[in-house]
């Protein structure tokens, strides 16, 4: 815990300020006063169980009743790392047909791009950004049946009352139901993609609650639950295993295949009511069961009900009870209370939805976005505060992963005449990019891979973390190097052909956008240093990139959002989006390309003209670090807390965006990555919590957090 005292001793007097271990912070409390509550059914108030690889979203039931009443919401989505699906390929469309020729360095570069003209590049394009796409692996929910004989309707459930126990990754549901009460625990197993499920009520005596199973055929949409129901002949769901006490169901769609296996306690029967639609009926007044999903045939039955309660409870309460914490509770400014909610949310939603062996997508496994693939200049927002938090071990998961798509990122640095890595931006699993006009040319997810390397090697400095990511480490600064342009007559490197951070800028205009100009320059510099930890001599090409990097482009004492940028503040394009200059000091640490004074009265031109109504979930959390960097405390919380609807965060905690994003986990992440640093600082920062004012109304204790670079 971080406590400044003065201790006064025979001789002398001391001031310190160090970490103390005067009083713990009491991690049960902080994380049960923040359970969610839910009293009603509400499309943006689903409640998730999850392990990372795997996540099941649940109405207010605790099951999936309702997905059609959720679907414009934060959908019923039950998905998984390995639930992946393509349609049939017939015209044998191949993927050198999506690549387009641009000259942006007196060469011809090769980009995967989607084209408007109609014809086969288009068709080609479009079919290999749709392909592959995440699965919604199967509906459960309560088949409540009313005295019409029909199934309920969401306003024929009463006195709900619905809590998501944080400590033990348990979600707890009551409510009643033709006069009768119902009580539902749902969890999930930490280390399978399978849930456990518990329900109590006298209307399973009386045959008006079962359970119902139902699958679907994806819809290839960009952004939706992933559930076309209305195709019942393109896919197929079979019973091949089935006894008294579970059932294996196979699942096949098109060249996708995958199983779904239930067991239960007690008597109860499996029926099919129509295709795809499976109902499991109870015989006693509780049924208990686990349903687990496996992309193999499995080779032994699911673990227990109280096997998986049991195992959610320990890895939850340990993972409570490991790493950093804040305590928020001593601090008198209002919205003390809002962020602490806030913060401890976003830890849960992360583990669950942003911790698995890939990078994740944006929405997680909630719902798709972009076809469930997964954005890799994201994954500094999803991943990197695991490392603040002392969870190292979460950030790793998803690290090898990039190892595997090694020889997809070669090839697209070799086709367009660099050397080293060029890592992709838009993709899935198999590493193949996925065309897109704007993706194809972003550079600022290329550092990352050093980045949170360099951040594990912090965590473990040692020889065996080197030999791990050293290989992609020096293949990442190799295309950095080369991607670089030397400007003979002005003597200094250039980043020209590229869409930058904030995507409103043009690649046929863009030069030095200041965030990639500045990660560049930091990457680089500690790509050097990775070098030297080999064994090997510096890169004396990369020193001088490093030495002939521009300072960052500025016009009257503000920086430009590109040197071509000249009317930076007088034309909405470059004021919109996301105010990436203020991560080159924010994100990154300060370097000898910027100066403090210009970037502080950016920041304040920032906070008071911003189009802040075309802004991101992680652009607070960004526009935060940077006033936190700068000295200004005050404004690093006001940035953080904005009350705009992109800064919007749900009961259940999920980031809100708009009515296409209303699951947005980058903000999550950029929240937690914000409160750590603004708690923990940065190397060489010398002040104690410098990201909160030291007015008296920002008592904040933490423990266990570690500084940003």
């Amino acid at each position: 815990m971080r406590k400044c005292f003065l201790m006064v001793l025979p001789l002398f007097m001391l001031f310190a300020c160090k970490t103390g271990k005067v009083q713990k912070i009491d991690r049960n409390a902080l994380v049960e006063r923040n359970n969610p509550r839910v009293q009603e059914i509400e499309e943006l108030s689903s409640l998730s169980v999850g392990n990372g690889n795997f996540a099941f979203t649940v109405d207010a039931t605790g099951l999936q009743t309702f997905p059609e009443a959720y679907e414009k919401g934060v959908p019923l989505g039950t998905q998984s790392q390995w639930g992946w699906h393509s349609f049939p390929n017939p015209n044998h469309y191949k993927f050198e047909e999506t690549l387009k020729e641009y000259d942006f360095r007196g060469k011809k570069e090769l980009y995967s791009v989607q084209f408007n003209e109609p014809g086969r590049h288009k068709e080609a394009a479009d079919w290999y950004r749709v392909n592959p796409h995440r699965l919604h692996l199967g509906n459960i929910g309560l088949e409540l049946i009313n005295d019409k004989g029909t199934q309920a309707k969401t306003d024929e459930i009463k006195s709900i009352d619905q809590t998501l126990d944080l400590w033990n990754g348990l979600v707890k549901s009551k409510f009643s139901f033709d006069a009768d009460s119902v009580q539902v625990e749902t969890a999930c197993h930490p280390q399978k993609d399978q849930i456990g499920v518990s329900i109590h009520s006298p209307l399973i005596t009386k045959g008006k609650l079962k359970v119902n199973f139902r699958f679907s055929y994806p819809t290839g949409n960009h952004t939706d639950d992933a559930c076309n129901r209305s195709v019942p002949d393109k896919h197929k769901t079979i019973i091949i295993a089935q006894d008294d006490h579970s059932v294996i169901f196979k699942r096949e769609l098109d060249s996708t295949s995958y199983y779904v296996t239930v067991k239960w306690e007690g008597k109860a029967t499996v029926k099919e009511k129509e295709a795809h639609y499976f109902i499991l009926d109870p015989t006693d007044g509780k049924i208990s069961f686990t349903c687990e999903f496996t992309n193999e045939k499995p080779s032994d039955l699911n673990s227990p009900v109280k096997e998986t309660f049991a195992e959610s409870s320990k890895y939850w309460q340990n993972f409570w009870q490991r790493g950093g914490a804040i305590d928020f509770s001593k601090a008198t400014d209002a919205r003390a209370k809002e962020l602490e909610r806030r913060v401890i949310l976003s830890q849960y939603l992360m583990a669950i939805q942003s911790a698995g062996m890939y990078p994740p997508q944006e929405t997680g496994l909630t719902y798709n976005s972009w076809f469930g693939k997964f954005h890799l200049e994201m994954h500094w927002w999803h991943a990197v505060h695991f490392a603040l938090w002392n969870r190292i071990d979460l950030l790793e998961r998803s690290m090898d992963w990039y190892a595997k798509a090694y020889p997809i990122a070669k090839s697209i640095a070799k086709r367009q005449g660099f050397d080293g890595a060029r890592w992709m931006k838009m993709t899935d699993p198999s590493g193949v990019e996925a065309p897109s006009k704007v993706g194809s040319f972003l550079i600022w997810q290329q550092p990352h891979f050093i980045y949170m390397a360099e951040l594990i090697y912090r965590n473990n400095p040692s020889d065996e973390v080197v030999k791990k990511y050293g290989a992609l480490v020096e293949e990442t600064a190799k295309f950095m190097a080369s991607f670089a342009t030397y400007d003979q007559l002005e003597g200094r490197y250039l980043l020209k052909g590229i869409i930058a951070a904030q995507e409103t800028l043009r690649a046929s205009e863009t030069i030095n956008p200041p965030f990639e100009v500045s990660y560049w320059h930091y990457a680089m510099n500690v790509a050097q240093k990775w070098r030297e930890r080999a064994g090997q001599k510096r890169n004396l090409e990369w020193d001088e990139l490093i030495d002939k990097l521009s300072p960052l482009a500025s016009k009257d004492g503000l920086y430009l959002a590109s040197e071509d940028a000249v009317d930076t503040y007088v034309d909405i394009r470059f004021t919109s989006d996301h105010p990436a200059v203020l991560g080159a000091m924010g994100i990154l640490p300060q370097n000898k390309l910027i100066r403090s004074d210009y970037m502080s009265n950016t920041l304040n031109w920032v906070l008071e003209n911003w189009n802040w109504g075309k802004t991101w979930g992680w652009d607070y959390p960004m526009t935060a670090m940077c006033a936190a960097r700068l000295n200004e405390p005050a404004k690093a919380v006001d940035a953080l807390l904005m009350d705009k609807r992109t800064n919007t965060y749900l009961l259940n905690g999920h980031n809100y965006q708009d009515s296409r994003l209303r699951v947005y986990l980058p903000g999550n992440g950029g929240l937690l990555t914000a409160v750590a640093m603004m708690c923990a600082g940065w190397d060489g920062n010398k002040v104690d919590t410098p990201g909160f004012p030291k007015d008296g109304s920002w008592d904040v204790v933490w423990e266990d957090l570690k500084p940003l670079p």
